[in-house]
């Protein structure tokens, strides 16, 4: 009887144990069940565009996720919205100037463990000439897809668009466009 229940304890842990090692991985973005979407103001009106095309490498040990290192790439002549106007605005010189920065990029070589599966990730992030640094936090939750192992990442964070050159000229100003962008982020990696 003693001996069933140390198997019946000890089966967990044996399990934890094994898949450990699944944890530690590289992980690429999975296109066709990811977004990452932008929300910000028109006066008081809410508006949202999505930033298309985005590839992503996660390397990081969820179980120890203190080297982690991500790299982002978003193609910004790909963003959607629903305005064939506002996109010829996003594009242009005094906001995006997709001519002549036409990627934006996320860059991350530390992670922090939060809670259970929330952490935190210290990086930089590049849009147009300028690069600052951003605390991005996320939650990742770890399922099985088609016998993949894949992760599920959400994360929403708010940027200052004039910390980044995003508002030359008129769009400069914040009674209109406010300086607070938001990036919803919610992606799927698949482990390599």
């Amino acid at each position: 009887m003693r001996t069933l229940f140390y198997r019946a304890a000890l089966a967990p842990l044996l399990l934890l144990f094994i898949s450990l090692p699944a944890l530690a991985a590289t992980w690429v973005l999975d296109p066709a069940d990811s977004h990452v979407y932008f929300k910000y103001l028109f006066g008081s009106d809410p508006y949202q565009g999505e930033f298309k095309n985005v590839e992503a490498i996660f390397k990081i040990d969820l179980l120890s996720p203190g080297d982690c290192d991500f790299s982002v790439t978003i193609p910004i002549g790909d963003i959607y919205v629903d305005s064939p106007e506002v996109l010829d605005y996003l594009h242009d010189y005094e906001l995006f100037d997709v001519d002549t920065w036409p990627t934006a990029n996320f860059k991350a070589e530390k992670c922090t463990l939060e809670s259970l599966n929330s952490f935190v990730s210290e990086g930089t992030l590049t849009i147009r000439d300028q690069t600052q640094p951003l605390s991005f936090p996320f939650k990742v939750d770890v399922e099985t897809s088609g016998g993949k192992l894949r992760f599920h990442l959400t994360s929403e964070v708010t940027i200052k668009r004039l910390d980044f050159g995003v508002g030359q000229g008129y769009w400069a100003n914040t009674a209109e466009v406010p300086n607070d962008v938001v990036i919803e982020v919610d992606v799927y990696a698949v482990g390599q």
